[in-house]
């Protein structure tokens, strides 16, 4: 039960055996943690994900239910870019060179962190992307040196961005799990995957859809309380909710468990206002990163403005958190070549804060399932994965293993 992407996938993996399923889901749509949302009477996601080439399990969970990634993702080769005047972009080189030859061409980067950086991820490979257990982002980065603009533009955002965790609490395994298959891995797995549709309408709409036409289920608004009702009724049951979700029907299992927000806030300006590129990254101030949803989704002068892991901007109500973006996006708007002139106010702002979007990635983090205690009960969601951290990789993955059990 849960129709998110971690439900879904043990779903289609068990229908595509012939197994007939049916999916019990609280809210009114799919998609749990990664959705869309109705609000004021626009469709926003909860959440403005980024995807990676890497995320194979995922890549191939879409093609399965018929949702093609080469039309619904927009497909960049790996480039950050920041208003300071940071800039990374690797060319189509085979891996590592790739790699290399973006660090040894960025922008905003000293000479000595280039070579550092490089230094860094052969280090990293030799201890097979293993360190201690204990160890925090923050101390690998230290005992490594990478400090400076290499940290603050490249490691830190990219912990941040894919754990949901700040440096100094985040697990340095899981970290390097995400180099490991990234920018470690071949040129296509470091490449972004940016939706250009909604979340809901990425993956769980089409399984739904996929789901249906085998003779199986997906019945939204329908939550589950307990679990004594489905193991009467059902041989087997999958357990795919989010962590704070799991009391009442796994009693005690994620107590131990803290989490961490993702606030989306989106500005609606004029058609006319446009970035210089989809993505771009913000340094300084609660912005980490803008996306122009215009370019992806075609709504011209949509902005989405993204803040993850826990900070000082959780004190703000929304419109103070909504004048804060529109502050530091035009100011980085001005210090970029551009024909826009300055800013002008938005149309309408809205605020999205998924206060529990993941759990902590700390070091040592509890990895549960996919089986329980309980006789033919098995558990899925991004917080099992035994390496990776709370991502939609994970989730889909959690679901293929918890389905592989039945």
């Amino acid at each position: 039960m849960g129709a998110g992407y971690a439900g879904l996938a043990a779903a289609v993996t068990l229908a595509r055996r012939g197994v007939q399923v049916t999916v019990f889901e609280s809210g009114p749509v799919a998609g749990g943690r990664a959705r869309r949302v109705i609000t004021a009477g626009r469709a926003l996601d909860n959440g403005q994900h980024i995807l990676i080439g890497a995320y194979t399990a995922l890549l191939g969970m879409m093609r399965e239910v018929g949702a093609d990634p080469d039309k619904l993702l927009l497909r960049i080769p790996l480039e950050l870019r920041y208003a300071g005047g940071f800039r990374l972009r690797t060319p189509k080189l085979p891996a590592p060179l790739h790699l290399v030859a973006g660090l040894a061409t960025a922008s905003g980067l000293p000479m000595l962190e280039r070579f550092g950086a490089v230094r860094f991820m052969g280090a990293i490979k030799r201890r097979n992307y293993l360190v201690d257990e204990e160890m925090t982002v923050a101390e690998l980065l230290e005992a490594h040196r990478q400090r400076g603009a290499i940290a603050r533009y490249l490691w830190e955002p990219l912990c941040v961005s894919a754990l949901n965790t700040l440096p100094h609490q985040a697990s340095a395994n899981a970290f390097l799990a995400v180099l490991r298959d990234s920018l470690a891995g071949n040129r296509a797995a470091s490449e972004l995957l940016i939706p250009r549709v909604d979340l809901t309408a990425l993956f769980p709409e089409p399984a739904a859809a996929w789901l249906a036409a085998r003779g199986s289920e997906v019945r939204t608004g329908s939550p589950v309380r307990n679990l004594d009702a489905l193991r009467g009724e059902y041989d087997r049951v999958i357990v795919a909710v989010g962590p704070h979700h799991l009391e009442p029907l796994l009693p005690g299992l994620a107590s131990g468990y803290t989490y961490q927000p993702i606030y989306t806030i989106y500005l609606k300006y004029p058609p006319g206002v446009k970035l210089p590129l989809a993505m771009l990254g913000l340094s300084q101030g609660v912005v980490q990163w803008a996306f122009d949803r215009g370019q992806l989704e075609g709504e011209a002068g949509l902005i989405a403005c993204v803040i993850s892991a826990q900070g000082d901007h959780q004190q703000l109500t929304s419109r103070e958190l909504a004048e804060t973006c529109h502050r530091e996006l035009a100011s980085a708007l001005r210090a970029l070549p551009s024909t826009l002139g300055e800013l002008p106010r938005p149309e309408w702002t809205q605020v999205i804060a998924e206060k529990r979007a993941t759990v902590t990635c700390v070091p040592g983090l509890a990895r549960f399932g996919p089986e329980t205690w309980l006789p033919h009960v098995y558990l899925a969601g991004d917080y099992t994965d035994p390496e990776y951290p709370p991502t939609l990789e994970a989730a889909v993955l959690s679901g293929i293993r918890a389905a592989g059990r039945i």
